[in-house]
């Protein structure tokens, strides 16, 4: 009987292959994902002003969304760098439905414009990218 492999090696595994290119972006994302988060978990209120020029209130809510987003992009970096394209595909399905859930927080009036723009706009643009690199891989 063979002996299993350690947790952290086979967490750690990767193809025998190169990864492909969506592969390569999917995982990019995750770790822009978990930076975006980890800068919203220790200064909430000075990267929303940035990126919305509002003032941000409600900070354990925030630190709390930024740990969602690192969690997030944990998945999708790990996700990607199992080389599946079915990962990177299901990826551009989340994220096209996004901008029209931010949209019913909008009018709903529960979050404002300026705050979930950068999501509703950031989402499907990298959802459209991971589509079009799919899209150009060549065919087996």
């Amino acid at each position: 009987m063979s002996e299993r492999p350690s947790f952290f090696k086979d967490l750690m595994a990767t193809p025998d292959q190169p990864l492909s290119r969506l592969a390569r972006f999917t995982s990019a994302q995750g770790l822009f994902y978990m930076a975006l988060g980890l800068v919203l978990m220790v200064s909430p209120t000075e990267l929303l002003t940035l990126l919305t020029g509002l003032a941000a209130e409600g900070q354990p809510a925030l630190r709390l969304c930024g740990f969602t987003v690192v969690v997030v992009g944990w998945f999708y970096f790990m996700g990607g760098r199992t080389g599946a394209s079915s990962f990177a595909l299901a990826t551009v399905v989340d994220r096209a439905i996004v901008p029209f859930v931010m949209l019913g927080l909008v009018l709903t009036d529960q979050l404002s414009l300026q705050l979930v723009a950068p999501v509703a706009i950031l989402d499907p643009v990298l959802a459209f990218i991971t589509w079009r690199i799919w899209r150009q891989a060549p065919t087996e």
